[in-house]
C-alpha cells in the first residue's frame, strides 16, 4: 500500500515534526510504503479560484508549482494522511493551500450523496484518508470540529474510507502510536 503524509506543520511549530515520524513509523509497521512531504519546504501558491483545473486543464492546476506534483501523488496513493496542528478545528495554512489546490481531483459536475449535493468523482479510484490532528487538548471543541472536517472532506473528495485521530504534544510516543494504530484499524489497514 502506498501512502503519502502531507505534513502541514508550519515553521513556527517544526518541533512537532516528530509526530510525522510516529505516523510514518506506524504506517510502515502496517506494510505501507510511505512518502512524507513537508509542505512548508515547498513553494506552493494559494489557489486563485480560477477553476482552470476543472475546465481548461482538467485535473491539473494552471499554477505550475510544487502543488501539481503533490496533487498527482495524492491521487496515485492508496492512503493520504493530513498531518496538521489543529487551528480552530481546521487545518494549518500550509495544508489548506494544498487542499484548495487539489480540487481538480474532483469533477466540476454534481451528484447527490446521501441526499446532499457534492461534486462528482473525476477518477475511478480515490485514496483512503487519515487525518492526524495535533492539539493542545486531544478532547474538546477543536478536536470535535477537526474530526467532522475530515469526515466532510472525505465525502467531498470521494475517499473510500476515512478516519481521524487527535494527539496532543504532551502525550507519550506510545500513546500516539496507539491512537494512530486505532485509526488505521478503523480504515481497515492491517499489517
Amino acid at each position: 500500500m502506498k501512502a503519502i503524509v502531507l505534513n502541514g506543520i508550519g515553521q513556527a511549530d517544526r518541533n512537532l515534526d516528530y509526530v510525522g515520524g510516529i505516523a510514518a513509523d506506524e504506517l510502515r509497521g502496517h506494510g505501507c510504503k510511505v512518502e512524507s512531504t513537508i509542505l512548508r519546504d515547498l513553494a506552493i501558491a494559494p489557489c486563485m479560484g480560477c477553476f482552470g483545473c476543472w475546465v481548461q486543464t482538467p485535473g491539473i492546476c494552471l499554477i505550475d508549482d510544487a502543488a501539481r506534483e503533490v496533487t498527482r501523488k495524492m491521487i496515485q496513493s492508496h492512503l493520504v494522511v493530513y498531518l496538521t496542528p489543529i487551528t480552530f478545528g481546521g487545518y494549518s495554512s500550509d495544508l489548506k493551500k494544498v487542499l484548495d489546490r487539489s480540487i481538480g481531483l474532483i469533477s466540476p459536475f454534481f451528484t447527490r450523496i446521501n441526499g446532499e449535493v457534492h461534486h462528482r468523482k473525476r477518477y475511478a479510484q480515490a485514496p483512503k484518508l487519515l487525518g492526524v490532528g495535533i492539539a493542545h487538548e486531544p478532547v474538546g471543541e477543536g478536536a470535535r470540529i477537526f474530526k467532522a472536517l475530515i469526515e466532510r472532506n472525505a465525502i467531498n473528495m470521494h475517499n473510500k474510507a476515512h478516519a481521524a485521530c487527535v494527539v496532543s504534544e504532551d502525550q507519550s510516543a506510545t500513546e500516539m502510536h496507539e491512537l494512530m494504530r486505532a485509526a488505521l484499524h478503523e480504515l481497515g489497514i492491517m499489517s
